[in-house]
C-alpha cells in the first residue's frame, strides 16, 4: 500500500493527539541535520538504568505486564529476591508468599536454592512464580526453566520478564554473571521446551526511542506515555512470558 494512502488512513482513523505523536515519531530529518542534543556523548546519562532519575523504562514495561496479569498472582506465590511485586500486584489473592535467593545472606529469602541445581525443591508447589529480570544472569537457562516449570502446580502460572535491548548489568557480572539477551522468538522457544507452546504467551515492549532512553539511563518520567506505549517489533526492550503449566492427565 502506498505511503500516502497509509498516511491518509492514519489521519482519518487516529485521534488528533495520537496522529500528531505518530508524525513526530516518524518524521526523518535530512542527513547532517539530526540534533543529538544531550545525547551526543559516549557515556550514558545514568549508568543505573535511570533509578537515580525516576522509574526506569524497563520497570515501566515490567509493571504494566504484571498489572495486566495481576489475577494470576494468587494462592501460593514465589518471587525472586524479594516479595515487592507479590505484595503490590497480588494483594488479598495471595495466601502464602515465598522468596527465593541463590545464596545465604538475603534476610527476605525463605528459600535458598540455585535454580540450575535444585533437585531438593518439591514439585507442584506454587500457584504463581514471578520471575522478573533474572534469567539473563543464569548461564544454564534451560535448567532454570525446567526447575521453574517443575515447582509450579498444574494450572499454575509463571510470569517472567527478560531483557532485550539493555546495557550490561555490571553489579550482576561481579556477583553472578550477565550472560544473555533475548528476543520474543528465543524466549518462546526456550519456554516451549518444557511447557506446551499453546500455554505460552510472549510479548515485547519498546521502540527505538524508549530503547535509546533506556540505554542512556533516562527515566519513564522523561518520556510521554504515547512514546513509551508505542510498540515496534524490531526494538524489543523488554520481553515478557506468561506460561501456564497444564493439568496432568488423570
Amino acid at each position: 500500500m502506498p505511503a500516502a494512502w497509509l498516511k491518509a488512513i492514519a489521519r482519518t482513523a487516529l485521534p488528533e493527539k495520537a496522529y500528531r505523536s505518530l508524525q513526530r515519531l516518524t518524521r526523518r530529518p535530512p542527513i547532517g541535520r539530526v540534533d543529538f542534543g544531550s545525547l551526543r556523548r559516549t557515556s550514558p546519562i545514568s549508568r543505573c538504568y535511570g533509578y537515580d532519575r525516576g522509574l526506569p523504562v524497563s520497570r515501566y514495561y515490567i509493571e504494566r505486564f504484571l498489572a495486566w496479569y495481576a489475577n494470576d498472582i494468587r494462592g501460593h506465590v514465589l518471587e525472586i529476591g524479594d516479595d515487592t511485586y507479590t505484595r503490590r500486584f497480588g494483594t488479598t489473592q495471595v495466601t502464602k508468599s515465598d522468596v527465593l535467593h541463590v545464596s545465604e545472606g538475603n534476610p527476605k529469602a525463605t528459600i535458598v536454592a540455585d535454580l540450575t541445581r535444585a533437585d531438593h525443591l518439591a514439585s507442584n508447589v506454587f500457584d504463581c512464580v514471578i520471575f522478573t529480570q533474572t534469567l539473563h544472569i543464569i548461564y544454564d537457562v534451560r535448567a532454570a526453566v525446567r526447575t521453574l516449570s517443575a515447582i509450579l502446580k498444574p494450572g499454575g502460572v509463571m510470569l517472567a520478564t527478560v531483557p532485550g535491548i539493555s546495557q550490561i548489568c555490571r553489579d550482576a557480572v561481579e556477583r553472578w554473571g550477565d550472560y544473555w539477551r533475548f528476543t520474543s522468538l528465543s524466549a518462546h522457544q526456550l519456554f516451549a521446551e518444557v511447557l506446551p507452546a499453546a500455554h505460552i504467551t510472549v510479548e515485547a515492549y519498546g521502540n527505538v526511542l524508549s530503547a535509546i532512553a533506556f540505554l542512556h539511563g533516562l527515566a519513564t518520567e522523561e518520556l510521554r506515555q504515547e512514546e513509551l506505549d508505542y510498540r515496534d517489533p524490531d526494538y524489543e526492550v523488554i520481553v515478557t512470558v506468561r506460561a501456564v503449566k497444564p493439568y496432568m492427565d488423570r
